[in-house]
């Protein structure tokens, strides 16, 4: 499945080529249909974002958890609703605070993040296809620096 960063009617002016905004957020677009339609349902996004903070962090307040992975809490709790149901997630009463939740993968959790991995290696390949291995990891490692905020690594 091949999918082009612009149509082929498009011919955009050098100096927007120079703009390294426009090249992201092209490339941005292109990565997110690519990752949409490697996820088999809605929602796939957000359910692996939560399922590998939980998978990573360990059981954590349902606050907390959107904090540290920068997703709006409205927007999560439909996620997490759909993941408990799943039997995904387990959410339960903060003994120290009963109006707060406590978030935790189960087992059957762990097993969803994997097959979720395989579907976004799978789109991860397909996005940097045209890329050597070292290019790659080059990427990536621009990208985070980018991101990643002063003196953290």
């Amino acid at each position: 499945m091949t999918d082009p960063l612009l149509p082929p009617s498009v011919d955009l002016p050098a100096r927007l080529l120079r703009q390294t905004s426009l090249l992201l957020n092209h490339a941005s677009a292109r990565a997110n249909r690519i990752v949409s339609q490697h996820f088999d349902g809605p929602g796939g996004r957000m359910h692996y974002a939560i399922l590998a903070g939980l998978s990573e962090f360990g059981a954590v307040g349902q606050a907390e958890m959107c904090d540290r992975l920068g997703i709006d809490r409205g927007d999560a709790v439909a996620a997490l609703t759909a993941l408990q149901a799943s039997g995904y997630v387990q959410r339960t009463p903060d003994p120290g605070d009963r109006r707060r939740n406590i978030v935790d993968i189960t087992h059957a959790g762990e097993e969803r993040l994997g097959d979720l991995d395989s579907m976004v290696d799978a789109a991860q390949d397909e996005l940097v296809a045209p890329l050597s291995t070292e290019e790659r990891q080059q990427l990536n490692r621009l990208l985070r620096r980018l991101i990643e905020r002063p003196g953290v690594t």
